[in-house]
């Protein structure tokens, strides 16, 4: 459970640094936001830097609100778990 709140609040971090999203609001989407390809890049990048979990770029299209996102990459974690 500690280390999904700690993946969870990390995805949220990489969220919203990238997109300049603020703190505490997970209701804007990815395209709300103005995120565009490179972002998404840059999102996953991140992720997969910090994280070790590399996740789809297309995920951020197909969830592209943070709390679905989070969760595909939570998914992703278990995967390689």
């Amino acid at each position: 459970m500690q280390e999904k709140n700690l993946i969870s609040e990390k995805v949220a971090e990489i969220w919203r640094d990238v997109l300049g999203a603020p703190d505490g609001d997970s209701s804007a989407t990815f395209f709300e936001l103005k995120g565009q390809s490179i972002s998404a890049v840059r999102i996953a990048a991140r992720i997969e830097d910090e994280l070790g979990i590399e996740v789809d770029v297309g995920l951020l299209f197909e969830d592209p609100d943070l709390d679905s996102f989070t969760h595909e990459v939570l998914s992703a974690a278990k995967s390689i778990a």
